[in-house]
């Protein structure tokens, strides 16, 4: 089989063969990969966010029980303090939670979201008596066409 670079192959002295690699994964395929192992990272450390607000809340929630009884029976006005800003709390604990619906939301629509943007930059290089001349061209091309 005749070589494209034999000219090449002679002026560097050295020979040239194709070799055929079949090594390598195809890079469509690591992308795949890829993208599927950040979902699931993602995923898993939603759950587990959303699984320890949860329990924070529902701790929060016998604290505050506990702690109004408590305050039902001392009368303390401490005790009221510290069940107010227990409730504080558990409340900021769950807008945590809204806001963790928020942001997993706003992750898949990044990974929807794709820009096309297409860009392209015609050069001349020549006269601007060249220019006008196929300016001139084109245009009486195009309505001879139409």
């Amino acid at each position: 089989m005749k070589n494209n670079y034999e000219g090449l192959e002679k002026a560097l002295n050295v020979e040239t063969s194709i070799v055929e690699t079949t090594e390598f994964e195809d890079v469509n395929l690591i992308k795949k990969d890829s993208a599927k192992v950040e979902n699931n990272d993602i995923k898993k450390d939603y759950e587990y966010t959303r699984a320890n607000l949860y329990s924070l809340i529902e701790k929060g929630q016998e604290a505050i029980n506990g702690i109004m009884e408590l305050a039902g029976e001392s009368d303390s006005p401490r005790a009221y303090e510290v069940a107010g800003q227990l409730i504080k709390s558990v409340g900021d604990v769950t807008d945590k939670l809204i806001d963790l619906q928020k942001k997993l939301k706003e992750v898949e629509e990044e990974k929807v979201k794709t820009t096309n943007n297409v860009t392209n930059n015609a050069l001349f290089v020549g006269s601007t008596a060249d220019l006008s001349k196929l300016l001139k061209q084109g245009f009486l091309n195009n309505k001879e066409e139409s």
